[in-house]
This record gives structure tokens, C-alpha cells and sequence, in this order.
């Protein structure tokens, strides 16, 4: 075992402190992802900088009518705030789909945003990751890579991100409020995770040091239709193999809002922006869904043993349009 020392955090300030004069620290809020590292040996942290007394766990309405929940709100109050519940279904609904009950009860809004890749070679030390050991190689590539990524990957690295809250989050064009050295900053969660690119490395554009302190609901997406839907191995505590978020308004018998994110395809919660330029103005139907889902998955590049996440992503995003699109049971005259 590591040995490493451990810090208390009294406030975000003195957390970014204590960051910057610990080279190699990392932030411990629930500890449900980066304990899990540490015992693999995958993180190995000289300080654990603990933030979960900070005062950040509560869910705000904000004076322009969004909703700001704090980093430290655990995600199985964050599923259940009213608020929440009425406004952003979708978010609700991606949360109660993620880990288990007891993991829901622990896992903090921020670190569910950080959480790393579940990777196998990510995961294991004794195996090549550029991700974990840039320039060893990805072993997944010529590997098992069943539920790895078909869009956005590189030669570097075809692992996927796996949370679903982002993948709500991404669908609400939320923003996330950081706090670091530099001060405070809002970046969108469409920006904040990246593809692999050269340096599979960086997970996030988060700068060194920076703290997540909040993620911003925004007050236009509050009330619209939306909904999440995940496909996996079993029914429950497994991460998915494809996921949709998707945010929809019908006025005048065609689409005026749409927003559509597919997870568990990519490095990072993929924005669906060509579909959703596809079905702006155009009637709710099977065929225009079936059509602007398929565009969108036109630009896929699966690899040896996991084209079958193309059909499934497609279904899915699909499902969970035509959900949204078709009329409330007691709406039928």
C-alpha cells in the first residue's frame, strides 16, 4: 500500500490551497471511483484533499429560474429533489439508472462528472492503456472491445465514458462552476469532457487544481419534455451499452426544440447536433427519427466486435424520441 497524507477541507479556497501545495493530491468527495483506483493501483494519490463537508450539497433555484445543485449532492437525493423530478426528468431518470441504491447514496454530482472509464485495461496495471500510461499502447484495440467506443475514438484510445448523469446533463446543456487557482469559471458539460485524441490522458478540460463546485441546470430546458433510456447487460447495476437523453418540444404540429445525446458510444457524451439539425421544423415521426438518428450514426467507425452498438445506439435515441413525441394518455379526444 501507498502510504499518502490526508487534508480536511474547511472551504473551496483552502481546498485549492492545499492542491496546489500537494503535488500529485486529488480531491475525495464520495470516494465510490477514485478508492476503487487507488486499490487497483491505477490511482496513487500523496494526498487526499476531502471535500465532502464542504457546503455544497444543496440544490438552489436561481433567481432566472435554473437550478443549481451543488458538487457534493449526493446523486440519490439529487434523482429525487422535486425539482428535479418536475422539471429535468431526464436527469432524474439517468441517475436512478446509474450503479446501485447503496453506491446512489454516496456518489457526489461532481465526482460522478470525474469518474474515470471502466476500462478493463484502464483498469488493470498489468496491461497497456495510453489512458493510464500514455505511450504504452491500447490493448483494447486488438483486444476485447465489445462495449467500447464507435464514435470519436483515436488510434490511442477506444474506451468510453461512463456515466449517465453527464448524458443527461449534455441533453440539458447544463454548465458546470469550477473553482481553482485562477478563481471561479462556468464551463458548458458539451465542453468539458474531451475526445481522446492524441492525449487519452485528460479525461476533462479541467485546469490543475480546479474544484468542481456545481452543476447549473438551465432555466430554458426546465419543463420541456425529456426522457432517458439505457441498454445493457441486465436490468440493474450495469453501465450501459448505448444511452439516449433527449429533450423535445412540439409546437404547431413540428419540432421547435430538440436535443439529443447518446452515451456509452464515446469518449465523452456525444451531442447528437446533426440529428437535431435534421429534425428542427419537421413533423414527429418514425421515418424523420429513424432518418436523423441514422444520419447522426452515419459518421460511426466501429471496430472489430462492437458494430453491434450502431443498431443499438439508433434504437435506442430512436425509443426514446418517438416516447416524447407521441401524446399524453389523457391528451387523446
Amino acid at each position: 500500500m501507498k502510504p499518502f497524507a490526508y487534508v480536511r477541507a474547511t472551504s473551496v479556497e483552502q481546498a485549492a490551497d492545499a492542491f496546489a501545495a500537494a503535488p500529485g493530491a486529488r480531491y475525495l468527495a464520495g470516494g465510490t471511483n477514485l478508492v476503487d483506483l487507488m486499490k487497483l493501483g491505477v490511482e496513487r494519490p500523496g494526498t487526499l484533499i476531502d471535500v465532502s463537508g464542504l457546503p455544497l450539497d444543496t440544490v438552489t433555484e436561481l433567481p432566472d429560474g435554473s437550478l443549481r445543485a451543488g458538487a457534493t449532492v449526493r446523486n440519490s437525493d439529487l434523482a429525487a429533489h422535486p425539482a428535479v423530478r418536475e422539471r429535468y426528468p431526464v436527469l432524474s431518470q439517468a441517475l436512478l439508472s446509474g450503479a446501485s441504491g447503496q453506491l446512489r447514496n454516496a456518489a457526489t454530482t461532481g465526482g460522478n462528472l470525474l469518474q474515470r472509464t471502466r476500462c478493463p485495461y484502464f483498469q488493470d496495471v498489468g496491461k497497456p492503456c495510453n489512458k493510464r500510461e500514455p505511450g504504452s499502447g491500447c490493448g483494447a484495440r486488438d483486444g476485447v472491445h465489445r462495449d467500447h467506443a464507435v464514435l470519436g475514438h483515436s488510434a490511442q484510445c477506444i474506451a468510453t465514458h461512463p456515466s449517465d448523469m453527464a448524458v443527461a446533463l449534455a441533453a440539458l446543456d447544463a454548465r458546470v462552476e469550477l473553482y481553482g487557482p485562477e478563481g471561479a469559471r462556468s464551463v458548458p458539460v458539451t465542453g468539458f469532457h474531451r475526445l481522446p485524441g492524441e492525449h487519452p490522458d485528460r479525461d476533462t478540460d479541467i485546469r490543475p487544481g480546479e474544484l468542481i463546485t456545481a452543476v447549473v441546470l438551465p432555466a430554458a430546458a426546465a419543463g420541456l419534455p425529456s426522457a432517458y433510456r439505457k441498454a445493457r447487460d441486465r436490468a440493474s447495476y450495469a453501465f450501459a451499452l448505448a444511452s439516449a437523453a433527449a429533450v423535445l418540444r412540439i409546437t404547431d404540429g413540428v419540432i421547435s426544440h430538440v436535443a439529443l445525446a447518446l452515451g456509452a458510444v464515446a469518449h465523452r457524451p456525444w451531442r447528437a447536433r446533426g440529428a437535431e439539425q435534421a429534425l428542427l421544423g419537421v413533423a414527429p415521426t418514425q421515418d424523420a427519427f429513424e432518418e436523423a438518428v441514422g444520419r447522426e450514426l452515419a459518421a460511426a467507425e466501429p471496430l472489430r466486435d462492437n458494430a453491434h452498438k450502431v443498431a443499438l445506439a439508433h434504437d435506442v435515441a430512436v425509443d426514446v424520441l418517438r416516447g416524447l413525441a407521441a401524446p399524453a394518455p389523457d391528451a387523446a379526444v
